[in-house]
């Protein structure tokens, strides 16, 4: 049977006309059984198809952002690459620190290369002062979780080596300008559910229980040093509705994320026979044991139907580490704008508040 869903609301492209097939149906494929409308397609027989309803664009950047950008492969056997954005440095002993980014998309769709991401993310290099390795990790469901948090960690262990070796002359254009003892996990939506859940992996691989010991970290990825994580309206979820979930599940305001859409996420991305609250999902199940090793910010729409979770799981954090003596989390809300407007949302409201977005990370890794 067609499980077909709401598409989440995206607008950038407005002539963009998909042909679909009216029956759910592919002579080849057979019917389709998960569906969010304009964006992906599962068929009974695990083909899937996505709708390139934002383009993927080559590495050119606006030339009055004074920003290079370019590709590099991570894993050639995964295929895990990043694309690079660096700011021109002033003087040949300023690093920069490092922002390792990971794109939005349900876990099931996106690109490094989308041009959304692309145009945000040379904007933020250039504006906060910093580097950025935006990582395009394997997506669900052909490859479910916990791939993309594997792909994490592989980007951070290859990063390490990068700093180990001074060798790669390829690689110089970009490592020479960067402070490797000032490096940020970084994400929006899907991509700040794998910031966390990377840290937190890393955390388990040195320890059985809660992490607490930075130090211990620190021998795992040496010479790299964390030095915080920032999450953009991290996508999280749960069997029990919030009343943000509620509220606009019927207003449907203008919004990258429907409920429809983000149930379907999850359907794709949980192991099989998991819930929501499968701990990937849901922190707060687990809630004390949540910890935030560095300091943490985590930014919030208001218009999101992700604006409860993120509150709890913003005030769980802030609770469990200062009851542990550890790292402050900082909370920002920004009004009247809903999940990921600062990447697909063109309107003057969303552009004001992505500068205020960009300012106020840049002023958190610069205190960090």
């Amino acid at each position: 049977m067609r499980a077909k869903r709401s598409m989440a609301a995206i607008t950038l492209d407005p002539s963009f006309n998909p042909k679909t097939n009216p029956h759910g149906h592919d002579q080849q494929h057979g019917n389709v059984i998960e569906e969010i409308e304009g964006l992906i397609k599962v068929y009974k027989d695990g083909h899937v198809e996505r709708l390139h309803i934002v383009p993927c664009v080559a590495t050119a950047v606006a030339p009055e952002l004074g920003v290079t950008s370019r590709d590099v492969v991570i894993d050639k056997f995964t295929n895990i690459w990043s694309r690079f954005y660096v700011p021109k440095c002033h003087g040949n002993d300023n690093k920069l620190p490092l922002l390792v980014y990971f794109h939005g998309g349900g876990f099931c769709v996106g690109s490094a290369a989308w041009s959304c991401y692309h145009e945000f993310l040379a904007k933020l290099a250039a504006k906060a002062g910093c580097l950025i390795m935006s990582v395009n990790y394997r997506l669900v469901p052909e490859h479910p979780l916990p791939a993309a948090y594997e792909d994490g960690l592989k980007a951070l262990l290859w990063l390490k080596q990068q700093a180990l070796s001074q060798r790669g002359a390829n690689n110089k254009w970009w490592s020479r300008q960067c402070d490797f003892t000032r490096i940020f996990l970084v994400g929006d939506s899907a991509g700040a559910n794998i910031a966390h859940n990377v840290a937190t992996r890393l955390c388990n691989i040195i320890s059985d229980g809660p992490c607490d010991e930075q130090i211990i970290i620190s021998s795992l990825i040496k010479p790299l040093t964390i030095k915080g994580t920032i999450l953009l309206q991290p996508f999280f979820g749960g069997e029990e509705r919030t009343s943000s979930e509620k509220y606009y599940m019927e207003k449907q305001p203008r919004s990258a994320l429907s409920l429809a859409a983000s149930d379907t996420y999850w359907r794709l991305a949980l192991p099989c026979g998991a819930n929501r609250d499968h701990p990937w999902c849901n922190p707060l199940k687990s809630a004390s044991s949540l910890r935030a090793v560095w300091a943490t910010m985590v930014c919030i729409s208001e218009m999101d139907i992700l604006k409860d979770r993120n509150i709890e799981f913003c005030c769980a954090l802030d609770h469990n580490s200062n009851r542990a003596g550890k790292m402050k989390v900082e909370c920002v809300v920004y009004k009247g704008v809903g999940h990921a407007f600062q990447v697909l949302d063109k309107s003057q409201l969303s552009k004001t508040r992505s500068h205020e977005m960009i300012t106020h990370i840049k002023a958190f890794v610069n205190y960090n």
